[in-house]
Protein backbone atom coordinates (compact mmCIF):
# COMPACT_ATOMS: atom_id res chain seq x y z
CA UNK A 1 0.00 0.00 0.00
CA UNK A 2 3.20 2.38 0.83
CA UNK A 3 3.85 1.75 -2.69
CA UNK A 4 0.33 2.21 -4.30
CA UNK A 5 0.51 5.70 -2.34
CA UNK A 6 3.98 6.79 -3.38
CA UNK A 7 2.93 6.33 -6.77
CA UNK A 8 0.05 7.95 -6.61
CA UNK A 9 1.64 11.15 -4.89
CA UNK A 10 4.19 10.87 -7.68
CA UNK A 11 1.95 11.05 -10.37
CA UNK A 12 -0.22 13.98 -9.31
CA UNK A 13 3.12 16.32 -8.97
CA UNK A 14 3.64 15.07 -12.82
CA UNK A 15 0.63 16.23 -13.25
CA UNK A 16 1.23 19.55 -12.06
CA UNK A 17 4.38 20.11 -13.42
CA UNK A 18 2.70 18.91 -17.07
CA UNK A 19 0.11 21.46 -16.32
CA UNK A 20 2.68 24.46 -15.74
CA UNK A 21 4.16 23.39 -19.20
CA UNK A 22 0.97 23.61 -20.98
CA UNK A 23 -0.02 26.76 -19.06
CA UNK A 24 3.27 28.36 -20.59
CA UNK A 25 2.90 27.24 -24.11
CA UNK A 26 -0.75 27.16 -24.67
CA UNK A 27 -3.64 29.96 -22.94
CA UNK A 28 -6.64 27.75 -23.18
CA UNK A 29 -10.04 28.43 -21.85
CA UNK A 30 -12.19 25.98 -20.57
CA UNK A 31 -14.79 25.95 -23.55
CA UNK A 32 -15.18 22.58 -25.20
CA UNK A 33 -15.27 22.46 -28.96
CA UNK A 34 -17.65 20.47 -30.38
CA UNK A 35 -17.76 18.24 -33.32
CA UNK A 36 -18.17 20.75 -35.90
CA UNK A 37 -15.38 22.90 -34.88
CA UNK A 38 -13.26 20.18 -34.70
CA UNK A 39 -13.79 19.19 -38.06
CA UNK A 40 -13.89 23.11 -39.69
CA UNK A 41 -9.90 23.42 -37.40
CA UNK A 42 -8.83 20.59 -39.66
CA UNK A 43 -10.39 20.26 -42.29
CA UNK A 44 -11.08 23.77 -43.36
CA UNK A 45 -14.78 22.29 -43.46
CA UNK A 46 -17.30 25.36 -43.39
CA UNK A 47 -20.38 23.72 -43.09
CA UNK A 48 -21.56 23.18 -39.85
CA UNK A 49 -22.72 19.74 -38.57
CA UNK A 50 -26.77 20.11 -37.86
CA UNK A 51 -27.53 20.26 -33.52
CA UNK A 52 -24.19 21.19 -32.73
CA UNK A 53 -23.27 23.96 -29.96
CA UNK A 54 -21.10 27.45 -31.74
CA UNK A 55 -18.67 28.58 -28.78
CA UNK A 56 -17.05 30.78 -31.02
CA UNK A 57 -13.56 29.98 -29.79
CA UNK A 58 -10.50 30.01 -31.53
CA UNK A 59 -7.06 28.06 -31.18
CA UNK A 60 -3.95 29.27 -33.63
CA UNK A 61 -2.33 25.12 -34.14
CA UNK A 62 -4.92 22.53 -33.41
CA UNK A 63 -3.06 18.78 -33.39
CA UNK A 64 -4.38 16.80 -35.68
CA UNK A 65 -4.75 13.25 -36.67
CA UNK A 66 -1.85 11.20 -35.95
CA UNK A 67 -2.13 9.57 -39.20
CA UNK A 68 -3.86 12.02 -41.06
CA UNK A 69 -3.30 15.67 -41.78
CA UNK A 70 -6.97 16.03 -43.20
CA UNK A 71 -9.10 14.40 -39.75
CA UNK A 72 -9.38 15.67 -36.02
CA UNK A 73 -7.50 14.39 -33.34
CA UNK A 74 -10.29 12.90 -31.50
CA UNK A 75 -10.58 9.89 -34.16
CA UNK A 76 -7.24 8.81 -32.95
CA UNK A 77 -7.58 5.23 -30.69
CA UNK A 78 -5.16 2.60 -30.29
CA UNK A 79 -2.30 1.46 -32.51
CA UNK A 80 -3.86 2.86 -36.47
CA UNK A 81 -7.44 2.64 -35.17
CA UNK A 82 -10.46 5.29 -34.88
CA UNK A 83 -12.76 6.51 -32.88
CA UNK A 84 -15.50 8.54 -33.69
CA UNK A 85 -14.82 11.82 -34.46
CA UNK A 86 -16.84 13.30 -31.97
CA UNK A 87 -15.25 10.93 -29.38
CA UNK A 88 -14.23 13.34 -25.74
CA UNK A 89 -10.51 13.14 -25.24
CA UNK A 90 -8.97 13.51 -21.36
CA UNK A 91 -5.30 14.80 -21.73
CA UNK A 92 -2.43 17.97 -21.43
CA UNK A 93 -1.58 19.54 -24.75
CA UNK A 94 1.88 21.36 -25.03
CA UNK A 95 3.52 22.40 -28.07
CA UNK A 96 6.03 24.15 -29.63
CA UNK A 97 7.37 25.72 -32.65
CA UNK A 98 7.82 22.37 -34.64
CA UNK A 99 5.93 19.97 -32.44
CA UNK A 100 2.64 19.11 -30.97
CA UNK A 101 2.66 17.14 -27.78
CA UNK A 102 -0.19 15.24 -25.76
CA UNK A 103 0.21 13.32 -22.84
CA UNK A 104 -3.05 10.85 -21.03
CA UNK A 105 -3.08 8.29 -18.93
CA UNK A 106 -5.47 6.20 -16.14
CA UNK A 107 -4.76 4.94 -12.71
CA UNK A 108 -6.57 3.11 -10.52
CA UNK A 109 -6.09 2.72 -6.99
CA UNK A 110 -8.64 -0.25 -5.98
CA UNK A 111 -9.79 -3.09 -3.77
CA UNK A 112 -11.53 -5.75 -5.99
CA UNK A 113 -13.04 -8.99 -4.62
CA UNK A 114 -14.10 -11.68 -7.18
CA UNK A 115 -16.71 -14.16 -6.05
CA UNK A 116 -17.93 -12.24 -2.87
CA UNK A 117 -19.41 -15.06 -1.34
CA UNK A 118 -16.68 -17.82 -2.11
CA UNK A 119 -19.15 -20.16 -3.61
CA UNK A 120 -15.90 -21.21 -5.71
CA UNK A 121 -12.45 -21.82 -5.07
CA UNK A 122 -11.23 -19.85 -7.85
CA UNK A 123 -11.87 -16.43 -6.69
CA UNK A 124 -9.06 -13.78 -5.00
CA UNK A 125 -9.31 -10.56 -3.69
CA UNK A 126 -6.71 -7.56 -3.21
CA UNK A 127 -5.64 -4.25 -3.11
CA UNK A 128 -3.70 -2.88 -6.63
CA UNK A 129 -3.52 -0.44 -9.12
CA UNK A 130 -3.85 -0.87 -12.82
CA UNK A 131 -2.55 1.37 -14.69
CA UNK A 132 -1.45 3.03 -18.16
CA UNK A 133 0.59 6.48 -19.49
CA UNK A 134 1.24 8.01 -23.10
CA UNK A 135 2.60 10.25 -24.83
CA UNK A 136 1.75 11.29 -28.21
CA UNK A 137 3.90 13.89 -30.08
CA UNK A 138 3.82 14.93 -34.23
CA UNK A 139 5.16 17.69 -36.30
CA UNK A 140 4.44 18.79 -39.79
CA UNK A 141 7.24 17.88 -42.67
CA UNK A 142 6.48 19.89 -45.06
CA UNK A 143 3.16 20.92 -46.60
CA UNK A 144 1.75 17.58 -47.52
CA UNK A 145 3.66 15.14 -44.80
CA UNK A 146 3.31 14.30 -40.85
CA UNK A 147 5.92 12.62 -38.71
CA UNK A 148 4.02 10.73 -35.39
CA UNK A 149 5.84 8.64 -32.67
CA UNK A 150 3.93 7.13 -29.79
CA UNK A 151 5.36 6.14 -25.98
CA UNK A 152 3.30 4.31 -24.01
CA UNK A 153 3.85 2.87 -20.67
CA UNK A 154 2.07 0.71 -18.25
CA UNK A 155 3.64 -0.11 -14.32
CA UNK A 156 1.31 -3.08 -14.34
CA UNK A 157 4.08 -5.43 -12.89
CA UNK A 158 5.30 -3.17 -9.70
CA UNK A 159 1.57 -2.63 -8.75
CA UNK A 160 -0.22 -6.22 -9.79
CA UNK A 161 3.02 -8.41 -9.81
CA UNK A 162 3.90 -10.86 -12.02
CA UNK A 163 0.43 -12.57 -11.98
CA UNK A 164 -1.52 -9.95 -12.55
CA UNK A 165 -5.11 -9.15 -10.80
CA UNK A 166 -7.54 -11.40 -10.04
CA UNK A 167 -10.49 -11.21 -12.79
CA UNK A 168 -13.01 -15.12 -13.25
CA UNK A 169 -13.14 -16.98 -16.25
CA UNK A 170 -10.48 -14.35 -17.28
CA UNK A 171 -7.24 -16.50 -19.51
CA UNK A 172 -4.00 -15.74 -21.70
CA UNK A 173 -0.41 -15.68 -21.44
CA UNK A 174 1.36 -17.21 -18.08
CA UNK A 175 3.46 -16.70 -15.14
CA UNK A 176 6.09 -18.93 -14.50
CA UNK A 177 5.48 -21.71 -17.12
CA UNK A 178 1.99 -21.68 -16.02
CA UNK A 179 -1.50 -20.48 -18.02
CA UNK A 180 -2.47 -17.52 -16.40
CA UNK A 181 -6.49 -18.42 -15.60
CA UNK A 182 -9.37 -16.38 -13.32
CA UNK A 183 -6.20 -13.45 -13.75
CA UNK A 184 -5.79 -10.15 -16.06
CA UNK A 185 -2.25 -10.13 -16.77
CA UNK A 186 0.49 -7.33 -16.05
CA UNK A 187 1.04 -5.04 -18.91
CA UNK A 188 4.90 -4.33 -20.41
CA UNK A 189 6.43 -1.32 -18.85
CA UNK A 190 6.91 0.05 -22.91
CA UNK A 191 3.19 -0.94 -24.01
CA UNK A 192 4.25 0.92 -27.42
CA UNK A 193 7.17 2.49 -29.02
CA UNK A 194 6.02 3.49 -32.40
CA UNK A 195 6.90 6.01 -35.68
CA UNK A 196 4.69 6.30 -38.44
CA UNK A 197 5.02 8.91 -41.32
CA UNK A 198 1.63 9.83 -43.25
CA UNK A 199 1.32 12.14 -46.56
CA UNK A 200 -1.82 13.68 -48.01
CA UNK A 201 -2.47 13.78 -51.58
CA UNK A 202 -5.50 15.49 -51.07
CA UNK A 203 -8.56 16.33 -48.42
CA UNK A 204 -9.80 12.91 -49.28
CA UNK A 205 -6.83 10.80 -49.90
CA UNK A 206 -3.84 9.88 -47.82
CA UNK A 207 -1.60 6.91 -46.80
CA UNK A 208 0.44 6.15 -43.90
CA UNK A 209 3.18 3.58 -42.95
CA UNK A 210 3.08 2.39 -39.20
CA UNK A 211 5.72 0.48 -37.08
CA UNK A 212 6.16 -0.18 -33.63
CA UNK A 213 8.35 -2.17 -31.32
CA UNK A 214 6.29 -2.29 -29.39
CA UNK A 215 2.72 -1.34 -31.61
CA UNK A 216 -0.40 -2.74 -32.03
CA UNK A 217 -1.10 -4.61 -35.29
CA UNK A 218 -4.12 -3.57 -37.55
CA UNK A 219 -6.76 -6.44 -36.13
CA UNK A 220 -9.57 -5.29 -33.87
CA UNK A 221 -11.63 -2.74 -32.33
CA UNK A 222 -9.73 0.36 -30.71
CA UNK A 223 -8.15 -1.68 -27.26
CA UNK A 224 -10.12 -1.27 -23.95
CA UNK A 225 -8.14 0.94 -22.56
CA UNK A 226 -8.67 3.87 -25.00
CA UNK A 227 -12.69 3.12 -25.67
CA UNK A 228 -14.19 6.28 -24.34
CA UNK A 229 -17.36 3.62 -23.13
CA UNK A 230 -14.58 1.54 -21.05
CA UNK A 231 -12.53 4.25 -19.33
CA UNK A 232 -14.21 4.11 -16.06
CA UNK A 233 -13.84 0.25 -15.89
CA UNK A 234 -10.57 -0.96 -13.96
CA UNK A 235 -11.04 -4.43 -15.76
CA UNK A 236 -10.14 -5.61 -18.79
CA UNK A 237 -12.49 -7.26 -21.09
CA UNK A 238 -13.07 -10.81 -20.23
CA UNK A 239 -13.12 -11.05 -24.12
CA UNK A 240 -9.69 -9.29 -24.38
CA UNK A 241 -7.77 -12.22 -25.94
CA UNK A 242 -10.50 -12.00 -28.58
CA UNK A 243 -10.40 -8.66 -30.02
CA UNK A 244 -7.67 -6.40 -28.59
CA UNK A 245 -5.22 -8.76 -27.31
CA UNK A 246 -2.58 -8.27 -29.82
CA UNK A 247 -1.85 -4.19 -28.86
CA UNK A 248 0.78 -5.07 -27.43
CA UNK A 249 3.17 -7.03 -30.13
CA UNK A 250 6.72 -7.07 -30.69
CA UNK A 251 7.26 -6.12 -33.93
CA UNK A 252 4.62 -4.34 -36.59
CA UNK A 253 4.54 -2.89 -39.65
CA UNK A 254 1.63 -1.48 -40.96
CA UNK A 255 0.83 -0.02 -44.35
CA UNK A 256 -2.76 1.78 -44.64
CA UNK A 257 -4.42 4.17 -47.50
CA UNK A 258 -7.31 6.57 -46.41
CA UNK A 259 -9.95 7.27 -49.40
CA UNK A 260 -12.82 9.76 -48.20
CA UNK A 261 -14.77 7.88 -45.03
CA UNK A 262 -13.23 4.30 -45.59
CA UNK A 263 -9.60 2.85 -44.62
CA UNK A 264 -7.62 -0.26 -45.53
CA UNK A 265 -4.86 -0.98 -43.94
CA UNK A 266 -2.17 -4.43 -43.52
CA UNK A 267 -0.02 -5.30 -41.30
CA UNK A 268 2.75 -7.89 -40.67
CA UNK A 269 3.78 -8.78 -37.30
CA UNK A 270 5.00 -10.77 -34.24
CA UNK A 271 2.51 -13.51 -33.54
CA UNK A 272 4.27 -14.82 -30.07
CA UNK A 273 2.27 -12.60 -27.09
CA UNK A 274 4.61 -11.21 -25.10
CA UNK A 275 6.68 -13.28 -22.55
CA UNK A 276 6.43 -13.22 -18.98
CA UNK A 277 9.34 -10.61 -17.82
CA UNK A 278 7.42 -7.20 -18.86
CA UNK A 279 10.60 -5.37 -18.89
CA UNK A 280 12.26 -7.00 -21.96
CA UNK A 281 12.11 -6.45 -25.65
CA UNK A 282 11.08 -10.13 -26.82
CA UNK A 283 12.26 -10.91 -30.59
CA UNK A 284 10.73 -9.59 -33.50
CA UNK A 285 9.67 -12.40 -36.16
CA UNK A 286 7.18 -10.77 -38.29
CA UNK A 287 5.55 -14.18 -38.99
CA UNK A 288 1.68 -13.09 -38.51
CA UNK A 289 -0.40 -10.74 -40.94
CA UNK A 290 -3.72 -8.94 -40.73
CA UNK A 291 -5.90 -7.03 -42.44
CA UNK A 292 -8.56 -4.27 -41.34
CA UNK A 293 -11.21 -2.16 -43.18
CA UNK A 294 -12.69 0.62 -41.34
CA UNK A 295 -15.84 3.01 -41.87
CA UNK A 296 -17.20 6.68 -40.47
CA UNK A 297 -20.13 7.34 -41.67
CA UNK A 298 -20.58 10.17 -39.81
CA UNK A 299 -19.13 11.96 -36.65
CA UNK A 300 -20.57 10.15 -34.81
CA UNK A 301 -19.74 6.31 -35.38
CA UNK A 302 -16.71 4.20 -36.71
CA UNK A 303 -17.05 0.41 -38.07
CA UNK A 304 -14.69 -2.11 -38.63
CA UNK A 305 -14.33 -5.72 -40.26
CA UNK A 306 -10.80 -7.24 -39.68
CA UNK A 307 -8.83 -10.73 -39.92
CA UNK A 308 -5.60 -11.99 -39.13
CA UNK A 309 -3.36 -15.27 -39.05
CA UNK A 310 -1.73 -14.91 -35.33
CA UNK A 311 1.41 -17.96 -35.54
CA UNK A 312 1.87 -19.34 -32.15
CA UNK A 313 0.49 -16.50 -29.84
CA UNK A 314 0.67 -18.68 -26.66
CA UNK A 315 4.15 -19.93 -25.06
CA UNK A 316 2.75 -22.72 -23.63
CA UNK A 317 1.29 -23.89 -26.67
CA UNK A 318 3.84 -23.10 -29.33
CA UNK A 319 2.01 -25.86 -31.79
CA UNK A 320 -1.43 -23.46 -31.75
CA UNK A 321 -1.98 -20.93 -34.35
CA UNK A 322 -5.33 -18.45 -34.75
CA UNK A 323 -7.22 -17.19 -37.34
CA UNK A 324 -8.84 -14.02 -35.28
CA UNK A 325 -11.72 -12.32 -37.64
CA UNK A 326 -13.45 -9.60 -35.58
CA UNK A 327 -16.43 -6.73 -36.10
CA UNK A 328 -17.04 -3.49 -34.02
CA UNK A 329 -18.78 -0.47 -33.90
CA UNK A 330 -18.46 2.83 -31.69
CA UNK A 331 -20.66 5.17 -30.75
CA UNK A 332 -20.36 8.91 -29.18
CA UNK A 333 -23.25 10.98 -28.95
CA UNK A 334 -21.55 14.54 -27.56
CA UNK A 335 -24.44 16.29 -25.25
CA UNK A 336 -24.40 19.81 -23.88
CA UNK A 337 -22.30 20.77 -21.10
CA UNK A 338 -19.78 18.01 -20.85
CA UNK A 339 -21.74 15.05 -21.66
CA UNK A 340 -21.29 12.44 -23.62
CA UNK A 341 -23.12 8.82 -24.45
CA UNK A 342 -20.43 6.46 -25.45
CA UNK A 343 -21.08 2.59 -26.84
CA UNK A 344 -18.92 0.03 -28.44
CA UNK A 345 -20.47 -3.53 -29.93
CA UNK A 346 -18.33 -5.74 -31.10
CA UNK A 347 -17.35 -9.81 -32.16
CA UNK A 348 -14.93 -11.85 -32.02
CA UNK A 349 -13.82 -15.52 -33.43
CA UNK A 350 -10.54 -17.02 -32.43
CA UNK A 351 -10.16 -20.06 -34.86
CA UNK A 352 -7.03 -22.28 -33.70
CA UNK A 353 -5.44 -25.24 -35.48
CA UNK A 354 -7.98 -27.83 -35.59
CA UNK A 355 -9.95 -26.80 -33.18
CA UNK A 356 -13.45 -25.14 -33.31
CA UNK A 357 -14.29 -21.41 -33.16
CA UNK A 358 -14.63 -19.83 -29.85
CA UNK A 359 -17.11 -16.67 -29.99
CA UNK A 360 -17.24 -13.49 -27.94
CA UNK A 361 -19.65 -10.76 -27.67
CA UNK A 362 -19.17 -7.88 -26.40
CA UNK A 363 -21.75 -4.28 -25.73
CA UNK A 364 -20.47 -1.72 -23.40
CA UNK A 365 -21.75 1.81 -22.79
CA UNK A 366 -21.31 4.88 -20.57
CA UNK A 367 -23.23 8.07 -19.74
CA UNK A 368 -21.26 10.89 -18.79
CA UNK A 369 -22.82 13.31 -16.90
CA UNK A 370 -19.98 16.06 -16.42
CA UNK A 371 -18.43 15.10 -12.89
CA UNK A 372 -20.92 11.69 -12.70
CA UNK A 373 -20.36 8.50 -15.23
CA UNK A 374 -22.34 5.31 -15.09
CA UNK A 375 -21.59 2.31 -17.64
CA UNK A 376 -22.25 -1.31 -18.06
CA UNK A 377 -20.68 -4.07 -19.86
CA UNK A 378 -21.48 -7.08 -21.12
CA UNK A 379 -19.66 -10.47 -22.74
CA UNK A 380 -20.83 -13.95 -23.81
CA UNK A 381 -17.46 -15.62 -24.46
CA UNK A 382 -16.91 -19.32 -25.14
CA UNK A 383 -14.33 -20.75 -23.27
CA UNK A 384 -12.53 -24.03 -23.99
CA UNK A 385 -11.00 -26.97 -21.93
CA UNK A 386 -7.38 -25.19 -22.72
CA UNK A 387 -8.48 -21.91 -21.82
CA UNK A 388 -9.90 -22.69 -18.45
CA UNK A 389 -7.17 -24.84 -17.22
CA UNK A 390 -9.86 -27.96 -17.08
CA UNK A 391 -9.08 -31.60 -16.83
CA UNK A 392 -10.02 -32.88 -20.26
CA UNK A 393 -11.01 -36.40 -18.93
CA UNK A 394 -13.60 -34.86 -16.85
CA UNK A 395 -14.67 -32.01 -19.14
CA UNK A 396 -14.54 -33.31 -22.49
CA UNK A 397 -11.06 -31.97 -24.75
CA UNK A 398 -13.32 -30.35 -27.22
CA UNK A 399 -16.17 -28.96 -24.69
CA UNK A 400 -16.82 -24.97 -24.98
CA UNK A 401 -17.97 -23.07 -21.85
CA UNK A 402 -20.13 -20.23 -22.95
CA UNK A 403 -19.73 -17.37 -19.95
CA UNK A 404 -21.91 -14.45 -19.79
CA UNK A 405 -20.12 -11.30 -17.46
CA UNK A 406 -22.34 -8.39 -16.28
CA UNK A 407 -20.77 -5.23 -14.98
CA UNK A 408 -22.70 -1.68 -13.92
CA UNK A 409 -20.34 0.79 -12.31
CA UNK A 410 -20.53 4.44 -10.84
CA UNK A 411 -17.94 7.02 -10.48
CA UNK A 412 -18.23 10.46 -9.44
CA UNK A 413 -15.35 13.19 -9.81
CA UNK A 414 -14.32 14.55 -6.18
CA UNK A 415 -12.00 17.32 -7.44
CA UNK A 416 -9.89 18.29 -9.94
CA UNK A 417 -6.74 20.20 -9.20
CA UNK A 418 -4.37 22.03 -12.00
CA UNK A 419 -6.61 19.86 -14.32
CA UNK A 420 -6.34 16.21 -13.48
CA UNK A 421 -8.82 14.22 -11.74
CA UNK A 422 -9.57 12.33 -9.01
CA UNK A 423 -12.92 9.97 -8.93
CA UNK A 424 -14.27 7.61 -6.68
CA UNK A 425 -16.31 4.67 -8.02
CA UNK A 426 -17.35 0.98 -7.46
CA UNK A 427 -18.77 -1.59 -9.45
CA UNK A 428 -20.70 -4.82 -9.43
CA UNK A 429 -20.45 -8.05 -11.80
CA UNK A 430 -21.89 -11.16 -12.11
CA UNK A 431 -21.03 -13.93 -13.64
CA UNK A 432 -23.48 -17.04 -15.64
CA UNK A 433 -21.33 -19.77 -15.88
CA UNK A 434 -22.24 -23.56 -17.46
CA UNK A 435 -23.72 -25.93 -14.18
CA UNK A 436 -20.83 -27.79 -14.90
CA UNK A 437 -18.45 -25.54 -13.64
CA UNK A 438 -20.26 -24.69 -10.30
CA UNK A 439 -17.97 -26.87 -8.39
CA UNK A 440 -15.35 -24.47 -9.45
CA UNK A 441 -16.87 -21.15 -9.23
CA UNK A 442 -20.10 -21.75 -7.56
CA UNK A 443 -23.28 -20.52 -9.27
CA UNK A 444 -23.23 -17.08 -10.39
CA UNK A 445 -20.53 -15.53 -8.72
CA UNK A 446 -20.54 -12.24 -7.96
CA UNK A 447 -17.41 -9.71 -7.94
CA UNK A 448 -17.23 -6.17 -6.31
CA UNK A 449 -14.93 -3.57 -6.28
CA UNK A 450 -14.55 0.22 -5.15
CA UNK A 451 -11.73 2.34 -6.09
CA UNK A 452 -10.02 5.93 -6.54
CA UNK A 453 -9.41 6.97 -10.50
CA UNK A 454 -6.80 9.92 -11.41
CA UNK A 455 -7.02 10.79 -14.86
CA UNK A 456 -6.60 14.04 -16.74
CA UNK A 457 -9.17 16.21 -17.16
CA UNK A 458 -10.94 17.20 -20.70
CA UNK A 459 -9.42 18.42 -23.75
CA UNK A 460 -10.16 22.03 -24.47
CA UNK A 461 -9.46 23.59 -27.56
CA UNK A 462 -10.77 27.32 -29.45
CA UNK A 463 -12.25 27.52 -32.77
CA UNK A 464 -10.70 30.03 -35.29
Amino acid sequence: MKQLLLLMVTLLLCAFTIHAQHQHHMSVKDTVLPHKHIRNTVMGDKQPDQGMQDTGMSMEAPMSHAFSLQLPMNRNGSGTGWLPDSAPMYGYMMHSKKWMYMVHGNLFLRYTSQDVGRKGNRGDSRFDAPNWFMLMAQRKIGKKGLFHYNVMMSLDRLTEGGRGYPLLFQSGESWQGKPLVDRQHPHDLFSELSVSYSYAFSRKVDAFVYFGYPGEPAIGSVAFMHRPSALSNPDAPVSHHWNDGTHITFGVATLGVRVDKFKLEGSVFTGREPDENRYNFDQMKFDSWSGRVSFAPSPYWTLQVSHGYIKSPEMLHPEEDIHRTTAAAIFNLPLHHDNWINATALWGLNKPTDHSGEHAVLIEGALRLKKTEIYTRYEWVQKSVEELALDPGKYGASTLFPVHALTAGLSYDLLQVARTRLALGGQFGAFFNDRQLDDLYGRNPIALQVYLRLYPGLMKMKHP
